[in-house]
């Protein structure tokens, strides 16, 4: 028994959650997510809340219970705060900008790197070690921080590169005189 998958996802105020087919759509004040429904699993409307049950007994409807159920989770957060990650940048002349639907990193290479920021997701640059990704979709957001982080991972002598805000780089001794 999953105990994740046995709590209803509960639906706020402003939020309005419909089945269409095999699409379960959730619209609120920050935009409309969609989530395709699996057949191993059951999804019920309720007043005020989403229901996430395993639609027989088999091992794979078990093993997406907990996880559908989070994913419902996640659109109704989504469409009302949103998500967001927070990308630091160390390193002498590394730094971020904005251009309009464009993220501009200078990295240490021989040219700058120019990304296109999806839609739905805002990105900020509060500074220029700093970039804020967020959106309403949380696999996005997720997806283009990690993309974003990939083009120069912190390296860990001196912890040069792109990290998460909040994570830790285990740092080596160098070499010894």
């Amino acid at each position: 028994m999953s105990r994740i998958g046995k709590k209803p996802v509960t639906v706020p105020a402003g939020v309005t959650a419909s089945i269409d087919g095999k699409t379960l759509n959730v619209k609120g004040p920050k935009g409309t997510l969609a989530l395709a429904m699996r057949d191993e699993i059951s999804y019920t409307l309720e007043d005020g809340g989403i229901s996430v049950q395993p639609a027989n007994d088999s091992k794979s409807a078990r093993a997406f219970w907990g996880m559908q159920r989070t994913m419902v989770q996640n659109l109704v957060t989504g469409v009302t705060e949103g998500f967001s990650k927070k990308l630091l940048i160390t390193g002498v002349g590394y730094r971020a900008s904005t251009q309009g639907k464009k993220l501009k990193l200078q990295l240490g290479y021989s040219h700058d790197v120019d990304l296109d920021v999806p839609e739905g997701i805002e990105v900020k640059t509060p500074d220029q070690t700093t970039v804020e990704i967020s959106g309403s979709d949380k696999q996005a957001v997720g997806q283009f921080a990690a993309e974003i982080r990939r083009w120069r991972k912190p390296e860990p002598y001196k912890g040069k590169g792109i990290k998460y805000d909040g994570e830790f780089i285990f740092r080596k001794e160098g070499k010894k005189k």
